[in-house]
């Protein structure tokens, strides 16, 4: 039951919070600076604590080879994407997309931090390029 609850919780938050591909990168690489202590973008870019986040617009879960993702993740992730609206209900609040995942960031409250970050991560190929 508590299962059930939380995947439609989870479910309601996807519906009722829009990603908007509208962001500022500029404003979003002021706020990923919050984020920069766990994870990295650009050509140079290694897995920290968290894993190296260039591609992550539109990837599967869990897909950088050599960084050990959280069991619950894992488990999670069968042909989910990081697209935007899922992107939004992670950093709205981790845990209520991954209740016993590895992130331990509350989230970011404000919804155009959400989607600045977005559009900041947005213009990151998997290569860590930008054009």
């Amino acid at each position: 039951m508590q299962r059930l609850l939380m995947i439609a919780g989870t479910a309601l938050l996807a519906v009722t919070a829009q990603a908007s591909a509208e962001g500022d990168p500029a404003k979003g690489e002021k706020v990923f600076k919050k984020c920069a202590a766990c994870h990295a973008v650009g050509e140079s870019a290694k897995n920290k604590v968290g894993p190296q986040l260039n591609g992550v617009v539109g990837a599967p879960w869990g897909r950088i080879e050599g960084y050990k993702y959280s069991k619950n993740l894992v488990e999670l992730s069968d042909g989910k994407v990081w697209d935007e609206d899922t992107l939004v209900v992670y950093l709205t609040k981790p845990k209520d997309l991954i209740p016993k995942g590895k992130m331990a960031f509350a989230g970011l409250r404000k919804e155009a931090d959400r989607d600045n970050v977005i559009a900041y991560l947005a213009q990151f190929k998997e290569d860590g390029t930008t054009e």
